[in-house]
């Protein structure tokens, strides 16, 4: 993933080329929720911008959900210290509280190229941050902001239910202390053509609370107060879509942030190969009858995929007999594994059909 504080993920998915130059094009273009320009407040006039009143800011709430206004109010106000305001160099994000003792949890691609960043508080003190650990496989990190005493949020392990109501807190276009809410529209969510860019953007829970530049790393609570979710992405009104936000589970963000605070790095299951989508185009030459899979546009030799036989140009249908429709649907299937594991695959290789297995290991660091 391409994903930048100061421009903003992303471009249309990175072209691929397969036997002859038949291009793979995303048909959706998305926008990572990190800001770059921050408003102009009463505050940037101060000579000192450290620090501000000792009154959190309120949050302001829009659209509708499933509580009433009054509970909506009381969880954005009980949530609001929980929830900051990550500046750099290149622009800000938001992020939330994980630990008392100054460790936030935000998105990667917010501090990005930064191991230096600033911390901005409800309360309007801002404190320096360090960059502690960052995994861009689910395009996570954790940042020691220099505070102690702050309010640890619960973060809920099981997924929400789509229809129930949702509340996005975080930094939108540097409004700092914003709130929006609405519901859980989808779970498990993979963004279709982004695969080629990134790695994250499978699995994700889709929401329609608005998600704007700025609230990447921020929280995503449900009507008991509770973390669901880390905001993500969205897709933006340009793409023509309407109010389509995708955030991080909550569970999945606290699984790599306890292994980015045991070693400094998380396992993640490594197949070893490229895929692309399956085009008729690409099915026609290839000289396959298939019409729905992925198709494998470049192996590692010396990884799983090379070792089990699986070569370039042939077409991934299944895993462990889960059809795979599209290259976003194997990352999300792969999410699912541990390094260690044997999958099977139901392999489409010119007229022959196969059955090959993968020895799954972890993903070499870079």
């Amino acid at each position: 993933m391409s994903i930048s504080t100061s421009r903003g993920f992303p471009h249309p998915a990175r072209l691929g080329t397969l036997a002859g130059g038949i291009l793979l094009a995303a048909s959706l273009t998305l926008t990572a929720c990190t800001g770059s320009q921050p408003p102009p407040s009463p505050s940037e006039t101060s000579s000192d911008n450290t620090t501000g009143s000792s009154t959190p800011p309120s949050a302001t709430t829009t659209q509708g959900s499933s509580a009433s206004p009054g509970g909506i109010a009381e969880l954005v106000e009980n949530l609001a210290p929980s929830v900051v305001t990550i500046f750099t160099e290149g622009g800000l994000g938001s992020g939330v509280v994980y630990s008392a003792d100054g460790l936030i949890l935000t998105n990667e691609h917010v501090v990005r190229g930064n191991t230096a960043v600033e911390v901005g508080f409800a309360d309007g003190q801002r404190v320096k941050g360090t960059v502690k650990a960052t995994d861009v496989v689910t395009d996570l990190a954790l940042v020691q902001a220099d505070r102690k005493g702050l309010p640890k949020p619960t973060y809920q392990n099981t997924l929400p239910r789509v229809g129930e109501g949702a509340v996005v807190l975080g930094s939108p276009l540097g409004f700092e202390n914003t709130a929006t809410a609405g519901i859980i529209s989808g779970l498990h969510r993979s963004i279709p053509g982004s695969a080629s860019n990134s790695l994250s953007l499978v699995d994700l829970i889709q929401t329609d609370a608005p998600i704007s530049p700025g609230n990447s790393g921020g929280a995503v609570i449900n009507m008991r107060g509770e973390i669901i979710g880390i905001s993500e992405a969205y897709i933006p009104p340009s793409a023509g879509a309407v109010s389509l936000g995708f955030a991080i589970p909550a569970a999945t963000a606290v699984q790599v942030a306890e292994e980015l605070l045991a070693d400094g790095t998380a396992e993640h299951a490594y197949l070893g190969l490229t895929p692309g989508e399956l085009t008729q185009q690409i099915a026609d030459q290839l000289g396959i009858a298939a019409n729905t899979g992925v198709v494998v546009l470049a192996v590692d030799e010396e990884g799983p995929a090379g070792r089990a036989g699986i070569r370039p140009g042939d077409v991934l249908e299944s895993m462990e007999g889960v059809a795979l429709n599209a290259p976003e649907k194997l990352l999300a299937e792969l999410r699912n594994r541990n390094p260690g594991d044997t999958v099977s695959f139901k392999v489409k290789r010119g007229d022959q059909s196969l059955d090959l297995k993968a020895d799954l290991v972890d993903r070499p660091t870079q």
